[in-house]
């Protein structure tokens, strides 16, 4: 027997239970992972909430984890029983103490990323090397801007983008996740609780505006993106915090600049085992050279999974928040 948190209606956070389960054993494709710790995510309180519809009821929770091979199925070759690893697409049901997922969706940690480190970084940092990497290459000397830039994906943009050699302007809520941003590598900051965020954006561009926008926010960021764009620029809309953008008219585009824009997930990215190892490859580099570090600023055990979401919902959270079995 093991403990997983699921839920078996959609709503808030009280909707998620910890409970006593089987894990399965694993077919000829998957592996059995015993957690060592489990990333928190956006994405997860989709899923609760129902803005995501989850393939079964009642569902497990999260699809980030990291920790060690504990059984694999007779056709899985990538990995051993024993080795280290982590993981950041696997099915729903990250949230708990043992986990079966396809061998496809796992990768082997480095001796020097640790599985806290691992499951606070996998999701949020494959996510900003495919945004910054491969959704839009963001060249040297490019200022770009970045919604939310003190979350956890945020503080990894702002580190890499600054590796890059790119200016990062970063939007934030106060004063302190301004300082917290700046320390991270963001070039400028702009506090949308008292300043206006295009005018900022005008000012700091020259009023050039930037060639790509990174919105994780959603509805209620969605036009002033577009606003911050510049001409035949690229808006990149990756999640849906306020909600989603929904019934756009696609002549706003050609009004506001011939402006293109995309809806990407990691999934449409990491498609295959060697796109997903070269990935984490570049982002595990990235760590163990320095240019990323990983904050891991809340720490709640598997238990508090109702608690840790409702503090991330609220925004009350910093860079990364990963959960203990």
């Amino acid at each position: 027997m093991a403990k997983r948190v699921q839920f078996a209606k959609t709503g808030g956070p009280e909707v998620l239970e910890i409970v006593d389960y089987t894990p399965a054993e694993p077919g000829p494709n998957e592996v059995r992972v015993r957690n060592r710790a489990i990333g928190l995510n956006f994405i997860d309180t989709y899923y609760r909430s129902g803005l995501y519809p989850a393939p079964s009821m009642p569902s497990g929770v999260g699809t980030e984890g990291a920790g060690e091979v504990e059984a694999v199925g007779s056709a899985v070759i990538n990995v051993k029983v024993g080795d280290r690893v982590g993981y950041a697409t696997g099915p729903l049901g990250a949230y708990s103490e043992q986990h079966v997922l396809p061998a496809a969706s796992v990768v082997k940690l480095p001796d020097a990323i640790t599985f806290e480190q691992a499951a606070a970084v996998m999701l949020k940092g494959l996510t900003v090397q495919y945004l910054l990497r491969q959704t839009y290459n963001v060249q040297p000397g490019q200022t770009i801007l970045w919604h939310a830039a003190a979350g956890g994906v945020g503080l990894i943009a702002c580190q890499w983008a600054k590796a890059i050699g790119a200016h990062l302007i970063g939007t934030v809520s106060s004063t302190a996740k301004a300082e917290l941003a700046k320390a991270h590598g963001a070039w400028a900051t702009i506090d949308y609780s008292h300043e206006n965020v295009v005018e900022r954006v005008l000012a700091l561009t020259d009023g050039k505006k930037c060639p790509v926008v990174y919105d994780s926010v959603g509805k209620d960021t969605w036009l002033t993106s577009l606003d911050c764009t510049a001409q035949r620029g690229l808006v990149v809309s990756f999640g849906n915090a306020s909600g989603p953008v929904e019934g756009v008219n696609l002549g706003i585009l050609s009004q506001k600049g011939s402006l293109y824009v995309t809806r990407p997930t990691l999934f449409g990215y990491a498609s295959t085992p060697e796109r997903l190892q070269a990935m984490a490859d570049d982002l595990f580099g990235m760590i163990t050279s320095g240019k990323v570090k990983v904050e891991i600023n809340q720490r709640f055990a598997l238990a508090e999974a109702a608690k840790a979401q409702t503090e991330l919902a609220a925004r009350r959270t910093t860079g990364s928040t990963i959960l203990l079995p």
